[in-house]
């Protein structure tokens, strides 16, 4: 699978908390924090799987713990699928 890049990663992101919260994407900061969005934790479980599809390979569970914002988590994705890319 192709690397991802953050801005691809980004949109990503923010379209999936868009419609998961039932707003425009422009409503959706890559600076806010995951905890001040309002996802229940079955939400984020979901959108965490359909991001583990997305990319195709699994993520750790502290994963949005240690990339707690949209800009953070898509740049760690796309480091991510990068090295699995090149390592392929």
């Amino acid at each position: 699978m192709a690397a991802v890049t953050p801005d691809e990663a980004e949109t990503w992101l923010i379209e999936k908390i868009a419609h998961r919260l039932g707003v425009d994407p422009s409503e959706v900061s890559r600076e806010v924090y995951f905890d001040e969005l309002d996802l229940d934790s079955t939400e984020a479980l979901i959108l965490a799987g359909e991001l583990e599809n997305w990319l195709g390979f699994e993520l750790s569970t502290t994963t949005l713990w240690y990339h707690p914002t949209v800009k953070d988590l898509a740049a760690y994705l796309a480091e991510e699928s990068t090295q699995r890319a090149a390592a392929a």
